[in-house]
């Protein structure tokens, strides 16, 4: 596939439904660089509920064959995806740039996550376990009655909506990690783009659309649409042949489509990514070694809380938005450091104008509460939509007892919370909501002391890291992104790694079926060449 018949430097500013270019017939939005919040070209014609119909059929029409493709068609389409996205690097580079703000090297490295992932899924469908085949075989015999044959596998649940995510344009986005897992289960995609960059979505969603057409699947495989958020995002949510929805975004358009598929005739599940302030607590003892060890070792620890703090403008999920501190003279020390390092901290441009204005909202809010006082401010950065970062604390008093320290400030800030003794860190840790990632600053001498914490963040986070930042989420099979509401509205999941397949598959029995109309995964042969579980024991493929 060449540049010239994607046509990305000539967007045609339609949806892509079923493989056809469908101008909506709606009004028009364009992406705009938030660096100089100019509009970018061409605008994008937004779709009416009845062309969303004719996306979510097409999708449905798609089912059948598309969930029963045998897995090396299956896993090359997926490769196929990652190629033409490869294919479009410098010009789909170019326009997330302009359309985001994000710098050069960020783009590349989430467009090399991007179609790294879509590899990872094709080698989970060709080897097969997602599948989940199991077989307890008859036995006429048994007394008083025989066992039947009972046969298991795990089937694509039906058609997919997902929602694109504002703060990662290609990773969490058209071809991202839902995108991506729901294909590989076997599920059609319609995707509602984010309007903040929607030159980026086209340009991936023809990859898509070429990769379908290639690889010969029904066109209704993939459908990229352009809608008004609110309205389109609810049809699409309670439209009957949509049968889940992946989402990353604000709680409070999480909860709307949560409860819009609840209320439906027939419930779907939602899984929604949304609010998370990753909580990263320091120990007594690693403190004070860094002291001890010089203001060289305090710097770079100051330094490295900065860097996770104001990567990519604090527009990360995994952001360490809450920070515990021990109330003390090595606390103090490194306080001292971190205001230090973030005087020349400059502001990065923010992914749209509206997110620089309620970031402002959050920090203004933040600031106003009694017993926040401020540690370190940087400056801000060129343009409008570049806010200076910014670190606060309290003390764990103030926390406990004032909600809006618990709140998400999405962007470069920061709370350092200071707590007077163990029992108090755990009490505080007691009070946080659902997050994605808790975070350890230890020393061994600090086991003791940490290890009561584990049980009360295991039943509030995803995924517990030691001496390490929370940002940066690899991308493997052993990953969970994912936490107790509201950091997802599923705490049973992950929407990043090779598990995050199983949100979009159910288990289906067969008891006693005749071989010949068996499914091929469960058939005795095993023509699939699967791994399974045969009366309770794994049974390796030969």
């Amino acid at each position: 596939m060449t540049t010239e018949t994607l046509e990305t430097q000539n967007l045609t500013g339609a949806s892509l439904i079923a493989g056809q270019s469908v101008p909506g017939a709606g009004r028009t939005v364009n992406g705009v660089n938030p660096a100089t919040n100019e509009a970018l070209e061409p605008g994008y014609t937004l779709i009416d509920e009845a062309q969303l119909a004719v996306a979510t059929a097409a999708a449905a029409e798609a089912f059948d064959s598309f969930s029963q493709l045998d897995p090396e068609t299956h896993a090359r389409f997926l490769e196929k995806v990652a190629e033409n996205i490869e294919a479009e690097a410098e010009p789909l580079t170019e326009r997330v740039m302009a359309e985001t703000g994000l710098p050069r090297a960020r783009v590349q490295g989430e467009r090399g996550r991007t179609v790294n992932q879509l590899r990872l899924f094709a080698s989970v469908v060709r080897q097969g376990d997602f599948r989940g085949t199991r077989w307890n075989t008859a036995d006429p015999e048994r007394k008083p009655l025989p066992k039947p044959d009972v046969r298991q596998r795990l089937i694509p649940l039906g058609p997919v909506a997902v929602f694109g995510a504002s703060n990662f344009p290609l990773a969490f986005s058209v071809a991202g990690g839902d995108t991506a897992s729901a294909l590989a289960a076997g599920c059609p995609v319609v995707f509602k783009a984010h309007n903040a960059h929607p030159g980026t979505s086209e340009i991936v969603g023809a990859a898509i659309t070429a990769a379908v057409k290639e690889i010969g699947l029904h066109p209704g495989v993939f459908s990229l649409i352009y809608g008004p958020g609110a309205s389109i995002g609810q049809a699409l949510a309670s439209d009957p042949a949509i049968k889940a929805v992946g989402f990353t975004g604000s709680r409070g358009a999480g909860v709307s489509l949560m409860q819009a598929a609840a209320a439906r005739e027939v419930p779907i599940p939602v899984y929604a990514e949304m609010s998370s302030i990753n909580p990263v607590f320091f120990f007594e003892r690693l403190l004070e070694d860094t002291v001890a060890a010089g203001e060289d070792a305090v710097a770079d620890l100051a330094n490295a809380y900065l860097g996770s703090v104001t990567g990519s403008s604090g527009q990360l999920c995994t952001a360490p938005g809450l920070v515990f501190v021990p109330a003390g003279a090595s606390g103090d020390v490194f306080l001292a450091a971190v205001g230090e390092a973030a005087k020349p901290a400059a502001g990065q441009t923010m992914l749209t104008k509206s997110i620089a204005a309620s970031w402002n909202e959050g920090v203004e809010e933040l600031a106003s509460q009694s017993g926040v006082e401020l540690v370190g401010r940087g400056t801000p950065g060129e343009g409008e939509n570049a806010p200076a970062p910014v670190i606060y604390q309290a003390s764990s008093a103030a926390f406990r007892n004032n909600p809006v320290l618990h709140e998400e400030i999405f962007g470069a800030a920061s709370l350092v919370v200071r707590y007077d003794s163990s029992e108090d860190l755990i009490s505080a840790a007691k009070r946080l909501e659902g997050q994605l990632t808790a975070t350890l600053h230890l020393s061994e001498a600090d086991h003791e002391q940490a290890a009561p914490l584990i049980p009360v963040l295991e039943g509030k986070v995803g995924r517990i890291l030691a001496n390490g930042w929370p940002t940066g989420v690899e991308v493997n099979h052993s990953m969970v992104h994912g936490g107790p509401f509201p950091a997802t509205s599923d705490s049973r999941t992950t929407s990043v790694g090779t598990r995050a397949i199983e949100r979009f598959l159910r288990p289906v029995a067969y008891q006693n079926l005749p071989e010949s109309l068996l499914p091929q995964p469960v058939q005795a042969e095993n023509p699939w060449k699967l791994n399974r579980r045969v009366n309770g024991s794994i049974s390796l493929a030969e």
